[in-house]
């Protein structure tokens, strides 16, 4: 938008089911130079658009993403970027449409990386018990068939996109999903309600109930991979850190006979001793509105659980606190709950950095799905 400070009109410069997600202004002040997702919600572009509004003009043309930054003098356009199966590299071009860009770096792909067929994700859609369009995307193994099995993965944050067309920031995931697919699952990653890309109503969609419509998304992206996937509904596991392990946590408590199987990372198991910047946008105050923080919590409904879960966190996480984890074992021991394990990781903080404990946990959660949905 722009706005007349003396009149305090509002004029939209632009206008579309798409988000601008990045601005700056021209050094003449007659262009804004805006990233969109306006192509498709996976993509990122470079686009130059009149101060004055109208039609913007495209100025990156490749199929992904297009991290850009115009050079001081206006002329060129550098800009990170990547595909789907391709990790980042720096390019250049002249600052106009339909210019073709230079690669400057090749640094990203080892031998051993470029010799492995990465598959290219589909970007499925499906449609939420509410009517809403679902985004996610697709791993399909090379021969599947009816007793096949698969798996549901949950990004974490909340507010963070995953299915797009560019190298994720969960590359050991992508890495990960490759690996079950050669080993014959079929792997369903959702941008579930609450996640960035899609505008206001589904970023706002968990107010005051996270583990509600989030949650919901992906027992119907359980229900998808059944019905146009030919997936065995006995045989659908889920996994997923930290934002993602509490939607595992309450997927295995709350939603029985769906998902055999789940694999609860680094999770959230009580949002009233969580960060109080992150939670308080979302479910208020713990104590001026405690529906809210009780019925998305975890912890509160354990007694729920069925089939077999796995629960990992590192012992010096500072982001969910171990105690967190501490606290729900103590309640499935009191419960007598018996089909769940816990794996501790005494050096790690949330984002594990020792590779030989991520190799560990990503072992764990592959034998808990190779004896939980091959049997």
């Amino acid at each position: 938008y722009k706005m007349n400070v003396e009149t305090k009109q509002k004029t939209a410069l632009t206008t579309g089911n798409f988000e601008v997600q990045r601005t700056s202004l021209s050094a003449d002040r007659k262009f804004f130079y805006i990233t969109t997702n306006a192509v498709h919600p996976g993509e990122q572009h470079l686009y130059r658009l009149s101060v004055n509004g109208g039609e913007p003009e495209k100025l990156t043309g490749m199929t992904g993403s297009s991290q850009a930054t115009v050079s001081p003098d206006e002329k060129n356009i550098a800009f990170l970027y990547s595909y789907s199966t391709k990790p980042w590299e720096l390019y250049v071009q002249q600052n106009k449409a339909a210019a073709k860009p230079e690669q400057i770096t090749t640094l990203a792909q080892s031998n051993e990386f470029s010799s492995y067929k990465w598959r290219d994700p589909e970007i499925v859609t499906f449609t939420a018990t509410d009517g809403a369009t679902v985004y996610a995307r697709l791993y399909k193994p090379s021969k599947a068939h009816a007793a096949s099995p698969a798996v549901v993965f949950v990004h974490g944050a909340g507010y963070l996109q995953n299915v797009h067309r560019w190298w994720s920031s969960y590359f050991r995931e992508y890495m990960f999903h490759n690996f079950l697919a050669d080993n014959g699952y079929t792997v369903l990653d959702i941008d579930y309600r609450g996640s960035a890309g899609y505008g206001r109503a589904v970023r706002t969609g968990i107010y005051r109930h996270m583990g509600g419509k989030d949650l919901d998304d992906h027992v119907d992206g359980a229900k998808y991979l059944v019905e146009k996937h030919g997936v065995n509904p006995g045989h659908i596991g889920i996994y997923g850190g930290s934002y993602g392990g509490f939607i595992t946590l309450m997927a295995m408590f709350t939603k029985p006979g769906v998902f055999e199987a789940g694999g609860a990372l680094r999770s959230v198991t009580d949002w009233a001793h969580y960060n109080h910047g992150y939670t308080s946008n979302i479910l208020n105050e713990p104590f001026t509105d405690s529906i809210a923080y009780r019925r998305s919590s975890p912890i509160y409904f354990a007694e729920g659980l069925q089939g077999h879960l796995l629960m990992c966190h590192g012992m010096v996480d500072v982001n969910v606190h171990f105690q967190d984890i501490i606290r729900l074992s103590q309640r499935l021991i009191e419960l007598k709950k018996e089909n769940w394990e816990l794996a501790v990781y005494p050096v790690e903080d949330h984002g594990f950095v020792e590779p030989s404990s991520w190799t560990d946990e990503y072992k764990r959660i592959f034998k808990l799905f190779e004896t939980q949905l091959k049997k």
